[in-house]
This record gives structure tokens, sequence and C-alpha cells, in this order.
């Protein structure tokens, strides 16, 4: 397959939508349209689901994605080898969403720093959106795909959530063979009126009420669940941080999420660009690396 192809493959599948993609490829939305239905005509198969919503990846689109983000990386690595392994120097400023800031980006970053000693980095780990035109971080790690502002956004990888509890609560707690046995259980969540990205409403999702102990941060949930306070939603990659944590009704719930990379349109020149390579290849790899250690 031709690797031009592949990149705009790439492009869909991670904006999510033909008009999102064709913004950050730089091209007029029919001619990717054509590029695609190409695409799709010498692979023999559809490899997108059309909708209102978006463009979604069907099975073939999901077999063909590892394959082309692995053509991504020998182009990145073929550019980093004609730029003579050039050394990042400077400071860049990337805010995340505490869950991925306090068990992905630590691995992540401590590696980019020990390859590149010259880089400086600030994490700003904040529950809420970044306003990149203010310039609160030059690089953010979002779930939602921003749909405004001038902005550049890619998709770095997807990543699972399941319901989880530690065995100190389950050891207790009521019977749990059924979706409508979580009304007999106290639940953790997000505390409904400060979810700030409608793709966190995990428990809207589930169908389960209000929980009865609630916080604004990711992490301070799974502590809570660590503490054996009740049952909640945990992202996958955060499991091996407790052997006793255990995944509840894994038959019946089981959410996917995607993050994103965002940088304001006017945010440019090689130290962005090659840390924003970096950075994406490093979350997908460790987000990758988390959820194989959860099982």
């Amino acid at each position: 397959m031709d690797w031009d192809d592949l990149r705009l493959f790439l492009g869909v599948a991670r904006g999510g939508s033909l008009a999102e993609a064709a913004k950050a490829l730089r091209l007029d939305p029919a001619t990717l349209s054509r590029r695609m239905a190409r695409l799709e005509s010498g692979a023999g198969a559809a490899l997108f689901l059309k909708s209102q919503r978006g463009y979604a990846l069907t099975e073939a689109g999901h077999r063909l994605l590892p394959h082309a983000e692995a053509m991504e990386d020998q182009a990145r690595a073929g550019g980093a080898a004609l730029a003579g392994g050039q050394a990042l120097r400077g400071r860049v400023r990337i805010g995340a969403p505490d869950g991925v800031a306090n068990h992905v980006l630590p691995q992540v970053l401590t590696a980019l720093k020990r390859a590149h000693p010259a880089l400086e980095l600030d994490l700003v780990a904040l529950p809420r959106v970044f306003d990149l035109g203010r310039r609160e971080a030059d690089l953010a790690v979002t779930v939602s795909a921003p749909k405004s502002g001038r902005l550049r956004v890619r998709r770095i990888c997807s990543y699972r959530l399941s319901l989880a509890a530690h065995d100190s609560y389950l050891s207790n707690a009521p019977p749990l063979a059924t979706v409508a046995d979580l009304r007999a259980h106290a639940i953790v969540g997000y505390i409904p009126d400060m979810i700030f990205d409608a793709d966190l409403d995990y428990l809207g999702e589930v169908g389960v009420s209000a929980p009865g102990l609630a916080s604004n941060s990711a992490a301070v949930q799974l502590g809570l669940i660590r503490a054996g306070a009740g049952v909640g939603v945990v992202h996958d990659f955060m499991l091996p941080t407790d052997a006793r944590l255990r995944r509840v009704l894994p038959q019946d719930v089981g959410l996917t999420r995607a993050f994103h990379l965002v940088r304001h349109s006017d945010a440019g020149g090689p130290l962005l660009s090659r840390t924003a390579d970096l950075l994406t290849d490093g979350v997908r790899a460790e987000v990758t690396r988390l959820e194989r250690l959860a099982g």
C-alpha cells in the first residue's frame, strides 16, 4: 500500500471525522474522501463506518491500523536519522488530565528527558480543559477532540476502562452479579456538576445514579476505590497499581475512550513538532504496556 494513502488513513482514524481530518491534514474534504474511497477499493474492504457522528473504524480498519502506525513510526525514525539525531533543547509545557498525568506521563516524560537532557518539561495536571489560546500549555492531552478553535489535533490511542473494586470492599459487599445489583453498592465517581468533558460521564453510560463518594479527580477516585470505598470506573492502565483491585461485571461493562494531542495552530517549530511526535509514541506505548499488565 502507498504510504501517503496510509498517512491519510491515520489522519481520518485519529480525527474521527472527515472534516476534522481534512483540517489537520490541510486537504479539501472532497479530495480526502476520494483518497479514502480509493484506499478501500484497493484493500477490497470497507475501512470506515460512516455516520452523522463521524467516521469509525470497521474490523478491517482496526486490523490495518497497527500496520499503518508501524509505517508511521518508521517514517519518523527515518526523519530523525536524516536530522542526525539532533537533541531537543528548550522548554515545553504539557497539560493533561490527572489520570494520564499520574499514571502514564511520568514514565513517558522520564524516558524523554533521559534521551534529551537539554529538554525542559513542565507537566500541568488539572482535571479540566486547557485553554491553548491563552498558552496555558504548549501541548495538551485531551479525551474529546476539540471541535473549535485554531488547533491541531491528532489521535494518540484508544484506552479501556472497567468497573472495579478493591478486595477489602468486595469481601463484605452484597452480591454483584448484574448491573442491576449496583443499586445496592457504594459508588465512587465524578462530582456530577464538575464533569468537564462529556466523555468522562462514565457512570451515566453504565446507567448508575450519582455516586455517594465523588471527586473531580480520577486519581482521587482511584484512591477511594483502593481504600475500599466502593465500586467505580477505573482506567485499565491504572489497575496494575494494586494487585487487590478487581474488575467487576467485565462481561457487562467495558468502556473505551481515546486520548488526543492538541496544540495551537500557530505553535510550530521543530521543538514542538518533534516533542509532539515523541510524546504521541510514548503515550501509545505506555498505555499498551500497562493494559497488558492489567490483563
